[in-house]
């Protein structure tokens, strides 16, 4: 018999509550694989109203961990995926990587917990909705989300950068530039970094009597050909903006091109921003400002919170939000006179 925390809740008695067998409640308790996920649920909700221990996890002690980025491994994604594979090298486990268009397969999130040999799961900007995520929790594989793309539960774990903060400080140098109008190029408004970083912006501008402007913000998906067809939108405006601030540092190198088009000299003409410094903020004229992101701390972070799941330890936060930095460089100056 599983031996419970208090006497006075017994196997039998989370069987009764439960509405099964005591030979099922020992099973889930104990991380048996073979037992239906609605089954694994009632217990699991029985053992919380009687106030028993959680069950043990599958793969708590062994088991490889699932990795998905569904999306192509670039300097950004790549950074993330590399760091979380050396940490869990670190940590004995072995890895199974799903990535690009083969990892947004429909109902990929639903089909992990019935997966053999997983112990846990490290999903990196997943694109399903919050409830598919929470139907996944509920089936009883733990997993971290890394920058989720929308707002999570509570009793989801999660690591992304502070992305409110890091919008602030890019606006607030532009502001103590001199820089009144200010075009904005963001991600996709449904993305939870969006509309942090929108929140980040208006505030700094807040906090010198100004208020954000609908018409010089533009939603793209932050590739370069989209910045540049968004700052160039911009740039042609009867008043144009006097600064652009990219969601990323390609949609930065876009507004770059469509600023050099145009005749305007960086940064005595135009300011522009970017956002993560990759190697690519380092390598345009003028060199971009941007803000640093902690890529490789974001994937160690998403082990540790994993690991400390999987060894059924008490996480006291389960949100972890890491801290920015903001890098200047020459594509950001003075508002230019008049």
């Amino acid at each position: 018999m599983v031996e419970l925390r208090s006497s006075r809740v017994t196997v039998r008695a989370i069987a009764a509550e439960a509405g099964v067998s005591i030979a099922t409640v020992s099973r889930v308790m104990n991380g048996h694989e073979h037992v239906a996920s609605d089954t694994q649920e009632l217990v699991r909700r029985a053992i919380e109203r009687l106030g028993a221990p959680a069950p043990a996890r599958r793969g708590a002690s062994g088991g490889a961990i699932y990795v998905r980025c569904p999306y192509v491994l670039t300097d950004y994604f790549g950074v993330i995926v590399s760091s979380i594979a050396e940490t869990l090298d670190l940590h004995g486990r072995r890895v199974v990587l799903s990535a690009g268009d083969a990892a947004r397969r429909p109902g990929v999130l639903a089909g992990l917990a019935q997966e053999s040999g997983l112990a846990g799961a490290v999903l990196i900007l997943p694109p399903e909705p919050a409830t598919e995520l929470e139907a996944l929790r509920a089936r009883g594989l733990p997993f971290v989300v890394v920058d989720p793309s929308s707002p999570l539960s509570r009793d989801i774990a999660s690591v992304s950068a502070a992305n409110l903060t890091a919008a602030r400080s890019v606006t607030a140098h532009l502001v103590q530039l001199g820089h009144r109008r200010i075009g904005v190029i963001g991600g996709p408004t449904e993305w939870l970094a969006t509309q942090s970083r929108l929140a980040g912006h208006a505030a700094a501008l807040a906090e010198a009597g100004l208020l954000p402007s609908p018409a010089l913000l533009r939603a793209i998906e932050p590739t370069a050909d989209r910045g540049y067809e968004a700052a160039g939108d911009l740039l042609d405006l009867p008043e144009r903006p006097t600064a652009l601030v990219a969601f990323n540092d390609k949609a930065a190198v876009g507004a770059l091109r469509a600023a050099y088009e145009r005749g305007l000299r960086v940064p005595a003409d135009l300011s522009i921003t970017g956002f993560d410094d990759t190697d690519l903020s380092r390598s345009t004229v003028p060199r971009l400002t941007t803000v640093g992101q902690p890529l490789e701390e974001m994937g160690r972070m998403a082990v540790s919170l994993l690991m400390r799941l999987l060894d059924r330890h008490t996480v006291d936060t389960l949100h972890v939000e890491l801290a920015t930095h903001l890098v200047l460089r020459e594509s950001t100056g003075p508002a230019p006179r008049g």
